[in-house]
């Protein structure tokens, strides 16, 4: 049963149409986009598993994760105080506070909170942006969403490490252009790239996105799915983007 949440000004409660749950987004602002919807498709986990997300922003990944069935307990770590707060406010909305744990802090100093080697899964929908490659949003909440710092991604996948068990799994969403620095970075970080599956806006225009998913101190063996086409050469959304969005539930 839903609590009796009121959006502050400039907020409103938007359906997920998805197990009925519901989420608090700013009416300007950072808002969660399709990246998060094709991760929480992708990303693989067990209905136990424990799940930390890095990033969460207003706490779009774990209420899809749970609305999916996957994962069991989340721990979600995002710096800014008023995302952290909407993120909070998001699971009171949805009863999820004792499953859905939201720490305003960075991702980096998740260990302080879950101890070493005790998670299953990480999840992460990193900034993208280099640092002085592209014009900030005068917008803080987009800026620091879509631009990393100078230690790019490799902060989040020395966290992950830190946390995750053996063979735990990592995942990520990442520009496809710099697929081969992600993977470099997640090898030395000892999360092994395992699984790929490239992401196209349409049959006719080249991978923009890539799905990553790494396991802490696994062999080297990397299997590449089909691709996942977003858009068909008429326009319209491809079946499968169509299958991703009306999912109600795993099995």
């Amino acid at each position: 049963m839903l609590q009796e949440i009121q959006p502050l000004a400039g907020e409103k409660i938007e359906d997920l149409q998805l197990a009925g749950l519901k989420i608090l987004q700013k009416e300007k602002g950072f808002r969660y986009g399709m990246d998060a919807v094709l991760l929480a498709d992708f990303a693989r986990m067990g209905r136990r598993d424990a799940v930390a997300d890095f990033g969460t922003g207003t706490g779009i990944l774990p209420l899809l994760l749970y609305g999916r069935g996957k994962g069991k307990t989340y721990d979600a770590f995002e710096i800014q105080p008023d995302m952290a707060d909407m993120a909070s406010r998001t699971m009171a909305l949805n009863c999820l506070e004792e499953t859905i744990r939201v720490h305003c802090m960075r991702a980096e100093e998740a260990h302080t909170i879950l101890g070493y080697g005790k998670m299953d899964a990480v999840v992460c929908n990193p900034p993208y942006g280099i640092p002085g490659g592209t014009l900030k949003n005068p917008d803080p909440s987009r800026a620091i969403a879509r631009h990393q710092d100078t230690g790019g991604i490799m902060p989040f996948l020395l966290s992950a490490y830190r946390i995750l068990r053996v063979r735990g799994r990592f995942s990520m969403i990442y520009p496809a252009q710099r697929m081969l620095e992600a993977m470099e970075q997640m090898d030395q970080a000892k999360l092994t790239p395992k699984r790929i599956r490239m992401v196209y806006p349409s049959v006719d225009k080249p991978a923009n996105l890539v799905l990553i998913e790494g396991q802490k101190e696994a062999a080297p063996l990397l299997h590449q799915e089909p691709p996942l086409i977003v858009h068909e050469k008429d326009g319209q959304e491809s079946e499968e983007i169509r299958r991703i969005y009306h999912l109600e539930s795993e099995t």
